[in-house]
């Protein structure tokens, strides 16, 4: 039987928001940062074999205009909060395809590999709710629904603790790491640069900022 297809939902934030905790190490590359992170996110998202479409939430038209020229379905950041966006994503991406499993996956992703996504979305469908820690076991980097069940993503702060206590299944996967590394420090960056980011990343780091390479 073939798999269910997903609609992912990225969430992507204005630029003058983004990355501010690399701000003193990147400078005045933060910004092209934030927006290069995004695209090698988004790009390794629908290069998975499971992923029908990206819906991409956002305000700053930045990015929406680089993450729509990759093929993402872009809309408008309601301005009401991150988990409220990812449901006004999900709402769009449940209009464009209802019978589509739905899931949410954090824009900092620079080290995402399509095939270790595919292996997160396959295990996902054994479960109505789950979620992938990110790599400190703290928060979230994906959440996602079957087909029909109601969306309610809890991202933000101890988000780990947060679908664990609303009944969602934690995926515990070997080989996923590059969907566990979210980056929103140095130290992260340096790590995922380790794993091999996308060549939107790799093309700022590489122009503007070696120093914050793997060191």
């Amino acid at each position: 039987m073939q798999l269910a297809r997903w609609s992912m939902v990225v969430p992507v934030k204005t630029l003058i928001r983004a990355k501010t905790r690399l701000a003193g190490a990147a400078g005045p590359y933060r910004t092209d940062l934030a927006v290069a992170v995004a695209c090698d996110t988004v790009a390794a998202a629908l290069s998975c074999a499971l992923v029908a479409r990206v819906v991409v939430v956002t305000a700053d038209p930045v990015p929406a205009e680089r993450l729509a020229a990759l093929g993402a379905h872009v809309v408008t950041d309601p301005d009401k909060g991150l988990n409220a966006a990812l449901r006004f994503g999900a709402a769009e991406a449940a209009r464009l395809a209802p019978g589509d499993a739905v899931g949410a996956l954090q824009a900092d992703l620079p080290a995402l590999r399509a095939a270790e996504l595919e292996k997160v979305l396959s295990a996902a469908l054994e479960f109505d709710e789950c979620f992938v820690p990110d790599a400190a076991d703290v928060g979230t980097t994906f959440y996602g629904v079957r087909p029909g069940v109601p969306f309610r993503p809890g991202f933000g702060g101890e988000s780990r603790a947060r679908h664990l206590s609303g009944g969602a299944k934690e995926l515990a996967l070997d080989g996923i790491s590059s969907v566990r590394l979210d980056v929103d420090t140095v130290d992260d960056l340096r790590q995922a640069l380790a794993l091999g980011v996308g060549p939107a990343t790799l093309r700022v780091i590489t122009t503007g900022l070696p120093h914050l390479g793997p060191g």
